[in-house]
């Protein structure tokens, strides 16, 4: 069934998707999105009953493979050390994530300058700064200015309360006179744009109930809607359709009845994530684009990159904050730029965590043997409860063009759509980063007084950050897209999520990808006339 003609057709409702829709409604022009999951109910959120803890290994899990949900598709991730986690719906990844909301660095935007690895973006830190601040003013950034380890930025609210863990671990990093600072987050500390102040619930990455942090379908989304734009959900899209001029004419797409439907459009644009949009536009084969659309360089689909992470947990004789509050309190970037001395190139953030719930406390307890069967059981318990906190090392990881998503041979999503693959490595570089990482974790933690330091490194389900799958640049032959999202070879095919990435610096990338897209928006408001030029 043909429907008429949109000016813009957004794919994806997830963080990027939401801000650009935000950015491009001024322009008055018809904005639709479709969106392959729904809108999520607060009172659906795990936090609003007992089994929260258990609901995040089923229809709450970061893995969509666990989750298994009609919304979901598969992902043949076997071949990959790290496994793939996001979630699909009005929110995207920002439903399930922690609401850790770090900046890049200037020096992340040019790697190759400074180190001689990987590639310079094709714009810096200052090309996105104001775009920086706008997010932060959408989004309600909680943090403190000041921060030695950025250039001046200016949060929208006061951080986020150490509370005894953070108090705790930050007098570690003192004791070995090591940076550290209160972290820029995308909870509320106050009353803001409609939501509430966080209460710590510290269920933060199962789904926000009282809608303190900061998802995009509770920010963005209802400014754009009010705005203009259309949201639809429960639409799966299998492939861009193009036409003899190499123009993308729009996509083809099963609604929730399982009836295909082909939405035309004047623009489209992509914000799928770094697997879900490669997956796309390699399905979206053509006897003008054999190999994918938006393919010339070959580069769709490679250079994946998450963010390798390393946990380090210490266990400590007196009580603190357990699982209440939000997860992240502080960040440690005494590691983030490279010093060839530790052995690798690069470098990581350490992101502090206040704790676990009684549930996980048991079942990592009993898995680690801390906790035996028997007599000794419950004593065993009260030792570990409330008693464990610690930090991840977010690790940078560079772009390899072996680590790919490709289209599996067999598997598919209920409509019939070739299932990503994921075929990943992880670098010797990453080896060394992820163990000069945990070393330097257990040393805070014995500074802070712990008496007992586990860690896990890589972090084998922590594939959360999809990134480098479609990047930018303005070689033709080594990017996908443009220094401002669109398309070498199909110049009304844009991208704006994590895919466009170049590198992954050593943070979460959330803050950045909403930024990006901003950018990428006012990019296209200002050549509207010559859009296709």
């Amino acid at each position: 069934m043909a429907e008429d003609v949109v000016d813009v057709l957004i794919i994806g409702a997830g963080a990027s998707a939401a801000a650009l829709a935000f950015s491009l409604a001024e322009t008055k022009m018809r904005i639709v999105c479709l969106e392959q999951g729904g809108w999520m109910k607060p009172s659906d959120y795990p936090s609003n009953s007992r089994d929260w803890e258990s609901r995040q290994f089923s229809d709450f899990s970061i893995s969509p493979n666990r989750r298994g949900r009609v919304t979901d598709y598969p992902i043949n991730d076997d071949a990959s050390p790290i496994k793939v986690a996001n979630f699909n719906g009005v929110g995207g990844g920002t439903i399930l994530y922690a609401g850790h909301y770090p900046r890049f660095h200037p020096s992340d935007f040019r790697v190759r300058s400074c180190d001689g690895i990987g590639e310079d973006w094709p714009i810096d830190y200052s090309t996105l700064a104001p775009f920086y601040a706008e997010n932060d003013r959408m989004t309600g950034v909680s943090g403190l200015a000041g921060d030695p380890a950025y250039p001046p930025k200016e949060p929208v609210m006061p951080p986020l309360p150490l509370g005894k863990s953070g108090q705790r671990l930050a007098a570690g990093f003192n004791n070995l006179g090591w940076h550290w600072w209160p972290s820029d987050s995308a909870i509320a500390t106050q009353a803001y744009d409609g939501r509430d102040k966080c209460i710590n619930l510290g269920a933060c990455v199962s789904g926000c109930a009282q809608g303190a942090k900061a998802s995009s379908d509770i920010t963005y989304w209802p400014h754009a809607i009010r705005a203009g734009v259309e949201v639809r959900t429960h639409c799966r899209v299998s492939e861009i359709t193009v036409d003899k001029n190499d123009m993308a004419t729009g996509a083809v797409y099963f609604d929730e009845h399982g009836q295909q439907h082909h939405q035309r459009a004047e623009v489209v644009v992509l914000a799928c994530n770094g697997v879900g949009t490669p997956r796309i536009l390699l399905n979206s084969v053509s006897s003008r684009f054999p190999d994918g659309l938006a393919n010339s360089s070959g580069l769709v689909g490679k250079n994946l990159m998450f963010h390798p992470y390393a946990s380090i947990q210490g266990i400590f004789d007196d009580e603190l904050d357990g699982y209440a509050g939000p997860g992240n309190c502080i960040w440690s970037q005494e590691f983030y730029e490279t010093d060839e001395a530790r052995g690798y190139q690069r470098g990581f953030t350490f992101e502090i965590t206040r704790g676990r719930g009684p549930v996980m406390t048991a079942f990592n307890g009993m898995f680690s043997g801390r906790i035996p069967w028997g007599a000794d059981h419950h004593a065993a318990y009260r030792r570990l409860f409330n008693r464990i906190t610690g930090m991840v090392g977010i690790c940078e990881d560079l772009p390899e063009e072996h680590n790919t998503v490709t289209l599996d041979d067999t598997l598919t999503d209920t409509h019939g759509i070739p299932a990503p693959k994921i075929t990943y490595e992880l670098s010797d570089n990453s080896r060394q980063m992820l163990s000069f990482a945990v070393a330097r974790g257990t040393e805070v933690l014995k500074a802070a007084g712990a008496i007992d330091v586990f860690s896990e490194a890589p972090i084998r389900v922590g594939g959360w950050h999809l990134m480098g799958t479609a990047r930018m640049g303005k070689d033709p032959q080594r990017s996908v897209v443009n220094e401002w999202g669109r398309s070498h070879d199909v110049r009304n095919l844009f991208v704006c999520d994590g895919s466009v990435f170049v590198t992954s610096a050593g943070v979460n990338p959330t803050c950045t990808i909403q930024a990006l897209a901003l950018y990428i928006a006012d990019a296209m408001k200002q050549r509207l006339a010559n859009l296709f030029d």
